[in-house]
């Protein structure tokens, strides 16, 4: 059975797809280049689309794995904006310390960059500053790794101000160990009127100009740090007013391009981007919902994971992935269609539990949902329906099992602990309008002195409505089985 979808009428777009609209404005057109065989000029150089080569190690897992990841750095490539022409894997117990691949193979590859006609080769991993040295002075072309062209995709889609912040403090951190010079970036600073190194300040080796890039750099992460720290404190705000008000939280993690943010909006209709790509939204959206029996919470949209995600990234986004760590529910979604989906969980699960350790306690509750169901075949969803017996199984984009997933949310929420007989007058209309939204009314009904309630409600609401409990007393919380539901 096929429950109907959030219809969006077009001829009032949502932000999410006034955005992709945005970002999709300019494509290029094949087969009209006129481009000369001797480029030189740097900024016609940046108007060509990358051609990229690129080279993973195999050293553990199965072939299939190693070829998975590969693909994956493919559709990374691809998101960053760049032609993948070819694709190298070396077998190895472990990266070579100064190559990554071993001298040999360095010399196959540099054939295979040259009959590709690349200008760039991205490695499947992270790169040392000495390995990406060695591999740059002998291919003769740009050396990324994963990690830099993640950073390259997050600077790309990052929108908000949070958002920029965090990934520029990510790519510093990144660039910092990272930084080389060449001739006058070694040459040495001498102060005031001693430039031909006479007199004071003119005496001993004086700062070399890749020291002073490093000391920039460290005051820089300095401010970023101290912003992000600023902005986090909007955000615990945020959270300490929603808990105030008692209104439980869900979070959305999950792989990227599993369908974050697809569900977000069948759920609440939050219009949000949705694009068939590599972390093609990074900035958190918070929506409000509500269950099939008129109980409100908050929906959150987190950042998406990836297998080796970069460490500098779980550093700058530790504030926005404290959502995940404080919410009452952990909605995980899974792609049906990925060929290794289990290989997406312990990669999502792996950085939860990092996030977990950092705060202190362990994480909330998790409710797997494999989405895309719409787009797997009958043996790969009979395979994951015996893989995860507890699992919800949905299609985001057709609607499919969402009133199964709505039902599921609701029991799985954390319901209020004190059950209340009141009997409110009818000039505390507010407190009633509170009862509904942040409590449940088990039942209602009006009579001549006000509307008599039997309600279950959280600490804080029970003290408000203290003063209109049938008999004086409130009645005891109840038990805490049945406030899981």
């Amino acid at each position: 059975m096929t429950d109907s979808p959030l219809m969006y009428d077009p001829r009032n777009p949502s932000t999410g797809e006034l955005e992709l609209e945005e970002r999709s404005s300019l494509r290029r057109v094949a087969g009209l280049s006129t481009e000369l065989t001797d480029v030189t000029e740097v900024e016609y150089r940046q108007l060509r689309l990358e051609r990229v080569v690129l080279v993973g190690v195999w050293t553990e897992g199965s072939s299939e794995q190693a070829n998975a990841s590969l693909v994956e750095l493919a559709r990374l490539a691809e998101t960053a904006g760049s032609e993948v022409c070819d694709g190298l894997i070396q077998r190895r117990q472990k990266p070579d310390p100064a190559t990554f691949i071993g001298s040999g193979k360095v010399d196959e590859l540099h054939v295979a960059v040259e009959a590709a006609g690349a200008d760039t080769v991205i490695c499947d991993g992270e790169l040392s500053p000495g390995q990406l040295r060695q591999l740059e002075e002998r291919l003769k072309v740009k050396v990324i790794d994963r990690t830099a062209l993640i950073l390259d995709i997050f600077a790309q889609h990052a929108r908000s101000r949070d958002g920029k912040a965090q990934v520029e403090l990510a790519q510093l951190s990144y660039l910092l160990p990272r930084l080389r010079g060449w001739g006058e970036a070694l040459s040495r600073q001498v102060g005031g009127r001693a430039a031909g190194g006479v007199g004071i300040g003119g005496r001993g080796p004086g700062e070399t100009k890749i020291e002073l890039d490093r000391r920039r750099i460290r005051t820089r992460m300095s401010k970023l740090r101290r912003e992000i720290t600023a902005m986090s404190r909007v955000r615990d705000t945020q959270r300490g007013s929603r808990r105030r008000s008692e209104i439980p939280s869900v979070a959305i993690v999950g792989y990227t391009n599993a369908g974050k943010s697809s569900l977000l909006n069948a759920l609440t209709g939050a219009g949000v981007m949705v694009h068939d790509a590599l972390f093609a939204t990074l900035d958190p959206t918070t929506r409000k919902a509500e269950t099939p029996d008129g109980r409100a919470y908050t929906l959150t949209d987190t950042v998406g994971f990836v297998r080796h995600l970069p460490h500098q990234l779980v550093e700058a986004f530790r504030s926005t992935l404290e959502e995940a760590g404080q919410a009452d529910l952990l909605v995980h979604v899974v792609d049906a269609s990925d060929p290794l989906p289990e290989d997406q969980i312990a990669a999502v699960r792996k950085v939860l539990v990092e996030i977990g350790e950092e705060q202190g306690g362990t994480m909330p509750p998790e409710l797997l949902v494999v989405n895309k169901t719409d787009a797997a075949g009958d043996l790969a969803l009979a395979r994951l329906r015996h893989l995860l017996p507890d699992a919800v199984f949905v299609s985001a984009k057709r609607g499919e099992g969402m009133a199964r997933l709505r039902s599921v949310i609701a029991d799985r929420l954390p319901r209020p602990e004190v059950d209340l007989d009141l009997l409110v007058p009818y000039t505390e209309g507010g407190l009633v309008a509170r009862l509904h939204s942040e409590g449940e009314v088990l039942s209602s009904e009006h009579v001549a002195e006000g509307t008599k309630l039997h309600v279950r409600v959280g600490p804080e609401l029970a003290v408000a409505a203290v003063p209109y409990v049938v008999g004086g007393t409130p009645a005891q919380p109840v038990p805490a089985a049945s406030a899981i539901g």
